[in-house]
C-alpha cells in the first residue's frame, strides 16, 4: 500500500462522536484524521434535538446509567472550554424539565422513576397537576402529576458538533469533508488505512468507525458485522405563541423543547425504515397529536419547519465501545441510538484513553462489540 499520507489515527465519521474522539485524541497529542462522508454535523448530528436531559434513559443501576451521568458530568465541564476554543456556539440552556403522567398506572411508574432519580442524587421535585400547572400554566389539565427536574437542559446539537470538531482543529486535528470511503487496506488481522473515492489511501496506525447509522456498511469490507441499524426519526419546530412554553416537557411519547430562536422542538418518531429520511403525514400527524395532549393551545402555533435523521441502533440499545472482534487495530465508537449528544463526551475521553493506553477503560467494558458474539460476556 503506497499511502498518500498517514497520520496515527483515521476517524470515519464526523459526527458528534468522531469529533468529539478528535477532540481527546489531540488533547492526548495524538495526530488524528477525521473523514467525513459529506459535511461536519450533516446527519444525525444536525437532526436531533439536542437534549441534555438524560433522566428518562436511567431507569436503574446498569452501567448504561453510569456511563450517562459521567458523560453528562464531563460535559457540562466541557462546554465552555469548547466553546472558547473554537468560536462556535453550543447554545446550552438549562430550562429545566417537567416529565408528566396522566392516569393511575403512569403515576405510579412515575413514582419509581422520582425515587430512583433521588437516589442517585439528582435533584427533582414530585408536583401535582395542580401544583405543575402553576409552573407551567400551558399545561394540559389532564395531567395529574409531574417530576421537576431544574438542571436540565438542552443544546444546539450541530453546534455542539461544530464546538467538537472546531476545538479539535485548532488542536492539531485534520478533517476531510466529502470523503467517501470506498475500501480499507488492511495487512493480516490490521486495518493499515482507509481509501477514499478519489484514490487516495490515507495511512494509519488505528482505526476508529464512528460513522452512527453507516457504520454498518464499513464493517462488511472486514467481513465484520457491525449490529448497526438506521432509526429514523422525525420531529418538527413550531414557534411559540404570545405566551411561550417555559419548560421542556416530556408526555409518554413525546417530548416538547423550547429553543433560544423562539421555536419548540417536537419529537421525534421510532422508524426502522431502513435509510429512508422522507417525512410522512402519519409521522407529523402523530408528533402533533401527542404534542396538543400536553399543550392544548400549540394547535394555533405555525409550523416552522419538519425534519428527519437516521439515528444509529443496536439490538440492546446500547452503544458499541471498543475493539472490533478479529481486528488488532479497529475500534468501534457507535450505536448510541438517541443518547449520541448525551454520551459524547465520555465516549471520546474513553475511546481516546484506549486508543493512547492500549487499555478498555473500565466505564465502557459493558459495551464492547463483542457482547453480540460472545454470550459469555
Amino acid at each position: 500500500m503506497d499511502a498518500t499520507q498517514t497520520t496515527d489515527v483515521v476517524i470515519v465519521g464526523g459526527g458528534v462522536i468522531g469529533s468529539a474522539l478528535a477532540y481527546f485524541l489531540r488533547k492526548a497529542d495524538v495526530e488524528v484524521t477525521v473523514l467525513e462522508r459529506a459535511e461536519i454535523a450533516s446527519e444525525a448530528s444536525s437532526a436531533a434535538a439536542g437534549l441534555l436531559s438524560p433522566l428518562g434513559a436511567l431507569t436503574a443501576a446498569n452501567p448504561f446509567t453510569d456511563l450517562v451521568m459521567a458523560s453528562r458530568a464531563l460535559l457540562l465541564d466541557l462546554l465552555p472550554e469548547l466553546e472558547e476554543v473554537s468560536g462556535e456556539r453550543t447554545e446550552y440552556h438549562r430550562r429545566g424539565s417537567l416529565r408528566t403522567a396522566s392516569g393511575a398506572q403512569q403515576v405510579v411508574i412515575l413514582q419509581r422513576q422520582h425515587a430512583f432519580w433521588e437516589s442517585l442524587g439528582w435533584q427533582v421535585s414530585w408536583l401535582t397537576g395542580a401544583e405543575a400547572r402553576q409552573r407551567e400554566p400551558l399545561l394540559a389539565s389532564t395531567i395529574e402529576a409531574v417530576v421537576y427536574a431544574p438542571q436540565e437542559g438542552s443544546m444546539l446539537p450541530a453546534g455542539v458538533t461544530r464546538a467538537y470538531a472546531g476545538a479539535a482543529r485548532r488542536l492539531g486535528a485534520r478533517f476531510i469533508e466529502q470523503a467517501n470511503v470506498v475500501g480499507l487496506e488492511r495487512i493480516g488481522t490490521r486495518v493499515s488505512g482507509a481509501r477514499l473515492a478519489t484514490g487516495e489511501i490515507i495511512g494509519c496506525a488505528s482505526l476508529v468507525i464512528a460513522a452512527g447509522a453507516w457504520s454498518a456498511s464499513l464493517g462488511q469490507g472486514l467481513g465484520l458485522t457491525i449490529p448497526v441499524r438506521p432509526t429514523r426519526g422525525q420531529i418538527l419546530a413550531l414557534a411559540q405563541l404570545a405566551e411561550p412554553l417555559r419548560h421542556i416537557l416530556f408526555g409518554e411519547d413525546v417530548y416538547l423543547v423550547p429553543k433560544p430562536d423562539g421555536t419548540i422542538f417536537v419529537g421525534a418518531t421510532v422508524e426502522q425504515v431502513g435509510f429512508n429520511k422522507q417525512l410522512t403525514a402519519a409521522g407529523i400527524a402523530w408528533l402533533l397529536t401527542s404534542a396538543f395532549k400536553l399543550v392544548p393551545t400549540l394547535a394555533d402555533a405555525a409550523i416552522v419547519r419538519m425534519w428527519a435523521g437516521l439515528r444509529p441502533g443496536s439490538p440492546d440499545e446500547r452503544p458499541l465501545l471498543g475493539h472490533a472482534p478479529g481486528w488488532e487495530n479497529v475500534i468501534l465508537a457507535t450505536g448510541h441510538g438517541g443518547m449520541g449528544f448525551e454520551t459524547s463526551a465520555i465516549t471520546g475521553q474513553a475511546i481516546a484513553e484506549l486508543l493512547v493506553t492500549g487499555q478498555v477503560p473500565a466505564l465502557i467494558r459493558p459495551f464492547r462489540p463483542e457482547r453480540f458474539t460472545d454470550p459469555g460476556l
